[in-house]
């Protein structure tokens, strides 16, 4: 495990506290001294070390996780998930600059219950905390985030996806996934995925693809974009049931009043992961500065 995603874990737990406190004390408007005391850092190395993880400031990274940034987003968007689903499923996601495909298990293979396939996974840390990561000859077919029911309920999870497949834990075949993944500096080849799912779960994936970092998209979005408008809840089942994180995007599905919903890793770290992309994003439209 490299020291990198180490430091980057547990300046993931310091700003998961900080977002919670936050949004608990929102209408109070908290002072950096009030949070950096919540999180037991003095208030300049809770700023450095915010700073570090997010790329903006605190109080910036606050404006990405209102209901009024979120309602804006969703505006600004209401036309581009269906005009990139217009143009074809087939097309890739992007996660940063990195392409990202879906292939789904076929129903045969279905019934087959991952017999004769080979799974090996591993937990990595990651910017949002550890992960499980599983892949197969076919591509990657789970990313999970580990909470507070510990390893061994994600590898049975893991395992109940996948009953007769042969499950082998490998950190060196796994880590290279997660450092293209989670570092966008780092360029690899083109991720694909291979997932479980009905016709419409997949659908909807597909669909979860096209929404770009930093963009948002509410339920109903979704559903229109995948031919069913009135299938919102069915789409909310269908993203609940992702079994890839963050290469499926679906943290970026909110509520059409803004609210941030429902996260099945945590509502703490679906605002953390919004928030990242929004700052990364709005970094990444600045104007570079010249050179002195």
């Amino acid at each position: 495990m490299s020291t990198p995603f180490v430091t980057e874990c547990d300046a993931y737990r310091t700003v998961a506290q900080a977002i919670e406190y936050l949004q608990d004390h929102a209408r109070e408007q908290p002072r950096l001294a009030d949070i950096a005391a919540r999180v037991g850092m003095s208030e300049f190395h809770f700023q450095r070390r915010f700073s570090e993880w997010a790329g903006i400031s605190p109080k910036r990274f606050l404006q990405f996780l209102t209901k009024e940034y979120a309602k804006e987003a969703l505006r600004n968007r209401e036309d581009v998930l269906g005009a990139a689903y217009a143009a074809g499923l087939s097309s890739p996601g992007r996660l940063h600059d990195l392409l990202v495909t879906c292939e789904a298990v076929s129903p045969g293979e279905q019934r087959s219950q991952g017999a004769g396939v080979v799974i090996a996974y591993g937990f990595h840390a990651t910017p949002f905390g550890e992960c499980l990561i599983a892949t197969t000859a076919r591509g990657i077919c789970r990313l999970a985030f580990v909470g507070a029911v510990g390893r061994d309920a994600e590898i049975e999870e893991l395992r109940r996806g996948w009953p007769r497949a042969q499950l082998s834990r490998n950190q060196g075949a796994t880590e290279v996934l997660v450092s293209t993944i989670f570092d966008p500096a780092h360029c690899g080849k083109p991720l694909h995925l291979w997932v479980r799912g009905s016709n419409f779960q997949i659908k909807v994936w597909e669909a979860l693809l096209r929404i770009a970092p930093g963009d948002l998209a509410s339920y109903d979005q979704v559903a229109r974009a995948v031919g069913h408008p009135r299938a919102s809840r069915a789409v909310g089942a269908a993203v609940g049931s992702n079994p890839v994180a963050v290469l499926i995007p679906c943290h970026r599905v909110i509520r059409k009043a803004g609210d941030f919903g429902d996260y099945r890793w945590g509502l703490t770290r679906k605002r953390a992961l919004v928030g990242r992309e929004a700052a990364a994003r709005e970094a990444g439209s600045r104007p570079a500065l010249s050179a002195a």
